[in-house]
């Protein structure tokens, strides 16, 4: 075999090795965008499916984000559902108190301007818009304590507004719910 011949042999080889990782490459490409789109038509982005609205001038006074019906209860289910609001610059309760390996159900609103709720460490992230409940699926596999800050700017003092998540036992969470009314770490 020629100089020629094998400088031709090993250019052949190159460029069906090339054609090989060009086309694994758009293979991955295509399967990403496939991904995509299936995560966005499967509600992974969606918006919620129903629009709940509620009043944001009366909030405190009356309906379901009255002041005695925030924090945390036991649902006759074993559910959980946590109700917050968020106002400039803090949340109420500042501290929501949770039971681990428990589903739980946060509904939340704003009383001003728009925030966010993000609970550092987990995949909870939503917004708080006034005049609309958001709703968030949340479950924590193991106690501890967990920082919530505002994650949407809200003005000034904006990075001032902080909250904490404490998760506590499930049997511990059930024995405070005993006694009724609505659960917070605040004073603790």
């Amino acid at each position: 075999m020629s100089a020629e011949e094998a400088h031709r042999d090993s250019a052949e080889v190159a460029a069906r090795v090339e054609r090989r990782w060009a086309t694994f490459a758009v293979i991955i490409i295509v399967g990403m965008a496939l991904l995509a789109a299936f995560a966005g038509i499967h509600s992974a982005t969606m918006p919620q499916p129903r629009v709940e609205t509620t009043d944001p001038s009366r909030l405190h006074l009356s309906g379901e984000f009255v002041e005695s019906n925030l924090g945390s209860v036991l649902e006759t289910n074993g559910n959980v559902t946590v109700r917050a609001i968020g106002q400039q610059y803090s949340f109420t309760p500042a501290c929501i108190l949770v039971p681990a390996d428990t589903p739980i159900t946060l509904r939340a609103t704003s009383a001003d301007v728009v925030h966010g709720i993000l609970i550092q460490g987990t995949n909870v992230n939503t917004m708080l818009v006034p005049g609309y409940i958001s709703e968030q699926l949340m479950h924590f596999a193991k106690t501890g304590d967990y920082l919530m800050p505002c994650q949407e700017f809200c003005s000034f003092g904006h990075e001032g507004m902080w909250g904490k998540v404490k998760v506590i036992d499930k049997t511990e969470f059930a024995d405070r719910a005993k006694s009724g009314g609505r659960l917070s770490c605040v004073g603790q």
